[in-house]
């Protein structure tokens, strides 16, 4: 029953609750859930139409809420007789719109709220506490017919594993082969070949590369390495390729092998992430540039591969990736993988880091890239002077692979390619370098013992700057009988400043008679700052330079010197440039240094470690000459030969 009178009633009828509503684009009635859509509408212009059936039930409840009935009641009465959804909130709204024509209805409701009683209540309940006992069965039920569905999913599932639990239950790696189904029984999905594959998959050192000849099973080793840990729900591993194009092939076979040992895998091609029942993963993605390995920030993962690892220019990725290394569970070991062949922009510190520290396939100590210093813990560790962890090279070469070698069409293929790329993919040989831009560099020719150079020779130096990557310094003199050009000495190092650099050059040339320094013209320049440069910084120290030649061209000019000097002149049975073996960073570059992909007579400009043959060309083209009338301040009348005896002069 309304506690409306009839002009109220038929007052907010009319303000508020026309019979016909006419709406122009999307606009509609304040209250459209009481209002029929004409079917005759046309878009644009809209028609609603009272239903005059359910206006009954809305008066009465405007009725309620000015007698002080609360909005929630009032909310669930209309809810229940017109069998649409009134919130709290739009009861709320309603009487807002009717006080604007009955202001003093507020006070009303204020004065009666306290002695109200519920007129609008439910048929089902009668009270406050009934309500909450009814809300609290209904949650109940609720909560037992999701429990059940949840124990019929359970129950399926386990009729599902245990159909599959003599196989997944019973996978095991032995010796590297990939058993799986009934001990008694034990079909191999996959066995290694004898050798390195087996090696490599036996492993139980943090960092190891299986690279080497093009054919030997390494792509496929990779893949079969982690299987061993998919049964232990907390491994999360990542397999690394440059660009996910590079993928494919790596995808294709994991789809091969992954789900005949466990049946339950799963291949999510959204995420690039392989699902085992276990709960393990394993994401296959990419890492194109240095940046990309900011997507990998604040992750761990127990098992890291990486395929190609010499398509890295630098070892930045390796490293980075190396400290996303790291696991809860002592049942998981950290293993760092990495296939390749030799070659590609990123030779020279994959065959640094792995090849050159230790004889194939035997275990080393891990040495910083840089300085070939092995990595210890530190003296303040309880672990003081131990090895961080070790690494290990699996050379790989095509007979061991007996599926390729048998079969000869793939060997002869190698075999009709240029002798560079036949020494990489079939030899496996990491004395040559991919696209080496001085293919013409050897060790037999360019590289002496040291040995002790006359006072009476030419010596100068040139030098490469730079702080927060390396500085490079070389030291040249000069055999004045057919003007060859010795390097003597290098100084590599970083994280020095201007002046920390000049002190160490002078250190090592103490008591040498430098003629002149080459250093890099850039170090002249003053950017944004009125300060001394680093050329000048160094200069105060007394360690005296002149600018390099960076005209336009000078760095091709600079490498076709270098090629000039390199040559092996027959008739005086030596090249026009020698190395003492002492030079090992400026020996280990020259070898790797790849020409540019893009044809043109520069180095690659993706190779990052350049700071030496900078230097070796500042030094080459600055003209060098046995005698010279622009030496810094040395008087060329001097001679260091001295008499024996000063009164007959001999």
């Amino acid at each position: 029953m309304s506690h409306l009178t009839d002009d109220e009633e038929l007052r907010i009828t009319e303000a508020l609750f026309p019979d016909t509503y006419e709406v122009q684009g999307s606009g509609r009635p304040p209250f459209k859930v009481i209002y029929d859509k004409d079917p005759s509408s046309v878009k644009g212009h809209t028609v609603y139409h009272l239903n005059k059936d359910l206006l009954p039930y809305i008066l009465t409840a405007i009725g309620a809420m000015k007698e002080g009935a609360s909005f929630r009641q009032v909310g669930e009465y209309v809810t229940e007789k017109c069998g649409f959804a009134f919130s709290y909130e739009s009861c709320r709204r309603l009487f807002n719109l009717v006080c604007e024509h009955y202001p003093d209805w507020k006070d009303h409701r204020a004065q009666a709220h306290g002695a109200s009683k519920n007129n609008i209540q439910s048929k089902t309940y009668k009270d406050k506490n009934k309500r909450e006992e009814a809300q609290k069965r209904s949650q109940l039920k609720r909560k037992m017919t999701n429990l059940k569905k949840e124990y019929d999913q359970l129950i399926e599932k386990k009729e599902e594993k245990e159909k599959l639990a003599d196989l997944d239950n019973n996978v095991e790696v032995i010796g590297g082969a990939i058993n799986r189904g009934r001990k008694d029984e034990a079909p191999v999905i996959f066995k290694p070949n004898e050798g390195p594959q087996t090696d490599f998959l036996s492993a139980t050192e943090r960092e190891v590369l299986y690279g080497g000849a093009a054919g030997g099973g390494k792509s496929y080793a990779l893949i079969a390495d982690p299987v061993r840990y998919f049964g232990n729900k907390n491994f999360n591993g990542i397999l690394l390729r440059r660009t996910n194009d590079e993928l494919r092939e790596i995808i294709w076979k994991t789809q091969e092998l992954y789900p005949q040992v466990y049946k339950g895998a799963k291949w999510s091609e959204r995420k690039s992430q392989w699902n085992f029942p276990s709960g393990a993963r394993l994401w296959l993605t990419y890492l194109d540039r240095d940046e990309d390995v900011l997507r990998y920030q604040g992750q761990a993962f127990n098992w890291i591969g990486f395929d190609e690892l010499t398509q890295n220019p630098t070892p930045f990725t390796w490293d980075y990736m190396r400290s996303r290394l790291r696991s809860t569970d002592p049942s998981l070991p950290l293993c760092m993988r990495a296939t390749t062949n030799p070659g590609g922009p990123g030779h020279g510190w994959v065959k640094k880091m792995f090849i050159d520290p230790s004889p194939a396939n035997t275990k080393f100590c891990a040495t910083e890239l840089e300085s070939g210093e092995p990595l210890v813990y530190p003296e303040t560790h309880a672990k003081a002077g131990e090895p961080l962890f070790f690494r290990r090279f699996i050379p790989a070469t095509l007979k061991d692979n007996p599926y390729l070698y048998d079969e000869g069409a793939y060997e002869a293929n190698l075999l009709s390619l240029p002798e560079q790329q036949r020494r990489q993919l079939l030899e496996g040989d990491w004395m040559i370098a991919d696209g080496a831009a001085f293919s013409e560099f050897s060790i037999r020719t360019h590289v002496v013992e040291p040995f002790d150079i006359p006072n009476t020779w030419r010596k100068f130096r040139s030098c490469d700057f730079g702080y927060s990557t390396y500085s490079a310094v070389l030291w040249f003199a000069i055999d004045p009988a057919y003007e060859t050009l010795i390097v003597y000495r290098e100084l590599y190092v970083s994280k020095k400043t201007a002046r920390e650099l000049a002190r160490l050059v002078l250190d090592a040339e103490a008591g040498d008679k430098i003629s002149y320094g080459v250093l890099d013209s850039s170090t002249w320049h003053k950017r944004g700052h009125t300060g001394p440069s680093i050329a000048e910084e160094m200069i105060a120290e007394g360690c005296r330079w002149r600018p390099s030649d960076r005209t336009s061209g000078s760095r091709i000019a600079g490498k076709n010197r270098l090629h000039e000097l390199l040559k092996f002149d027959e008739e005086i049975e030596q090249a026009g440039i020698v190395f003492f073996d002492t030079c090992r960073q400026t020996i280990s570059d020259l070898q790797v240094i790849p020409s540019d992909k893009k044809g043109t007579d520069d180095i690659d400009p993706r190779f990052a470690s350049d700071h030496t043959y900078d230097a070796l060309r500042y030094g080459i083209m600055s003209r060098p000459r046995s005698k010279s009338l622009f030496d810094f301040g040395e008087d060329m009348s001097k001679t260091d030969w001295q008499p024996f005896d000063k009164v007959f002069g001999y």
